[in-house]
């Protein structure tokens, strides 16, 4: 049976390294950045959900 030749394992994954690294490089390089982002005031968009001012009763069946 003949041996497996490793000898050329160590250049492939190093080139596969190399190569995922420079792809995700030009992938990030290419997303726009906002500048200057601006916090978002949550106060302001509240909305009023009709639950809010009335309770509902839950009863229990009769056992």
């Amino acid at each position: 049976m003949p041996q497996l030749d490793t000898s050329t394992w160590l250049l492939t994954i190093l080139s596969m390294i190399f190569t995922l690294f420079a792809l995700l490089q030009l992938k990030i390089s290419k997303h726009f950045y906002s500048p200057l982002p601006k916090p978002v005031d949550t106060k302001l968009q509240k909305q009023q959900i009709p639950w809010n001012h009335t309770w509902t009763k839950i009863y229990l069946p009769l056992s």
